[in-house]
């Protein structure tokens, strides 16, 4: 899944990763290489270049969109007076000339350094995200030598040859073909792998590849690709543990925040704070883990987003407001990659959502959206704003509070799950509805729907929650208002007036 975060902060179509990582496995399976080796190429394969966003604000402060700098460089052999050129070719892109020439003079100065830096910045985020996820040693010590070249050239130039493991060797040679693949063919890719045969690839990986290229790429494009690397490896199918899945989520939310020096634990205070309002809200146990789980990837879409957007210090053009409102539906379009991740997509994506329907991605509006999708919508708004970004100060809580109560009357936020994101943060609770019986909103809200003769599963429906919520809800208004059936909560209503919506 991160995987695809690292495609679009390549400049790459998603799943370019995953069929690299694929192309890798059918040639470690040519060269005869045991389980444990080719285990080691898929995790390889995966998370090599996640990296490379962790310094995108340098990437877009000396080199403008980072994302197509990335994606620019696939089709250089960076090394010598290339890589010379394609840098200062790239310095102050998009900028006017004379801004251009200025950014130009402070890159020969800490410029250069941070240009030089930056691959070892890449691994050493990579390092530290599968250390998170709990990878082996050799797979950290494969990651450790991508960057690595046949010829010694390459960073951090401690092995060439055959001293560089051959799942960093196979990774290298799979990522540059495959884009070569998509653009011209195998006809290109095979001109690519033989023009840097002895340089950057090992000769012996080169020759096998051009001999099995058509029989490597069949089938690439049409197959579900996912699925694919994992038939191609079946002993990669894990089962992790809840306490697992909890840590590997939390790895991710961290590496999601690296990507702007403005988002550092953005994702882990949103993950907090809508865990606290979901208990608060009255979601089952079950839902509020799904909201606090969806709530540690929401800003995973952030990754398909050049920092030359999300940096900016003033105000965005509309072009630039409109790939905004992309990052919700990249993250969903990731985690939907999964089975597994799915449900959490499905809570994530609308975390810019709005009651009135005037937020995105799809503009939903009232009981379209979900309730842990109403809590991650304030409880994200709120932690913002209490967040410094590149255009505004930092607010105190008392001024976010004060903001997103505005937000409850103009329609933006739903009441409830904004009094449990500020009763959670700290903030007193709001003088609400005194219903008999010590009845909250949500259960009146129930209530009205069960003296009507919803089930269950139509009340869920009705008010998008889960079904066991629904019944969790029911069980506490029998056992509030001291009866057991629906024909006695129905006189229970009727008799304080609980059916209008006034």
């Amino acid at each position: 899944m991160i995987s695809l975060g690292t495609d679009l902060g390549f400049g790459q179509p998603m799943e370019h990763v995953m069929r690299q990582s694929l192309i890798a496995l059918r040639l470690a399976e040519r060269l005869g290489l045991d389980e444990a080796t080719r285990v080691v190429v898929y995790y390889v394969g995966l998370i090599a270049w996640v990296g490379c966003h962790v310094d995108a604000y340098e990437q877009a402060k000396w080199f403008g969109d980072d994302m197509a700098l990335k994606a620019d460089a696939h089709h250089v052999d960076m090394v010598g007076l290339r890589a010379r050129a394609f840098t200062l070719g790239h310095v102050g892109a998009g900028q006017g000339l004379a801004e251009r020439a200025r950014v130009g003079v402070r890159f020969f100065g800490d410029g250069r350094r941070a240009a030089s830096e930056m691959v070892e910045n890449h691994w050493a985020a990579t390092n530290d995200l599968a250390a998170g996820l709990g990878l082996s040693e050799d797979v950290r010590e494969s990651l450790y030598q991508t960057f690595e070249r046949w010829d010694g050239k390459g960073v951090p130039a401690e092995a060439k040859g055959d001293e560089i493991l051959v799942a960093a060797r196979l990774v290298t040679l799979a990522d540059v073909v495959e884009i070569y693949h998509r653009a011209g063919g195998v006809d290109a890719a095979v001109a690519v792998a033989r023009e840097r045969r002895g340089t950057q690839f090992d000769p012996e990986l080169v020759d096998l590849f051009c001999a099995e290229a058509p029989q490597l790429f069949d089938d690439l494009e049409s197959m579900t690709t996912w699925p694919a690397v994992i038939e191609a490896e079946p002993a990669l199918q894990i089962v992790l543990s809840e306490d697992e899945l909890d840590a590997a989520l939390a790895a991710i939310a961290d590496f999601t925040d690296l990507k702007s020096p403005w988002t550092m634990g953005h994702s882990r205070g949103v993950a907090d704070l809508a865990a606290a309002a979901a208990a608060v809200y009255g979601l089952s146990d079950g839902d509020a883990t799904l909201t606090r789980r969806a709530a540690l990837v929401h800003d995973l879409g952030r990754l398909g987003i050049s920092n030359k957007i999300w940096d900016k210090p003033g105000p965005l053009t509309p072009a630039e407001l409109e790939r905004v409102r992309l990052h919700p539906y990249l993250t969903e379009r990731m985690l939907a990659s999964s089975p597994a991740l799915s449900e959490l997509g499905a809570i994530a994506v609308q975390h810019h959502e709005r009651l009135d329907g005037s937020g995105y991605p799809r503009g939903l509006s009232g009981n379209a959206i979900a309730p842990a999708g109403r809590i991650l919508a304030a409880a994200d708004a709120y932690h913002a704003m209490t967040e410094p970004r590149p255009h505004r100060a930092a607010r105190t809580a008392a001024e976010a509070a004060t903001e997103v109560r505005a937000g409850v009357r103009q329609g933006l936020f739903d009441s409830d799950a904004a009094d449990a994101v500020l009763r959670a943060a700290g903030h007193p609770a709001r003088r609400r509805r005194e219903w008999p019986a010590g009845l909250t909103s949500r259960e009146v809200e129930v209530l009205r729907l069960l003296v009507r003769g919803l089930s269950n599963k139509e009340i869920a429906e009705q008010l998008v929650i889960s079904r066991k919520t629904a019944g969790s809800h029911v069980e506490h208004i029998y056992a509030k208002i001291g009866v057991s059936n629906r024909a006695r909560a129905s006189l229970f209503a009727m008799k304080h007036g609980l059916m209008s919506t006034d």
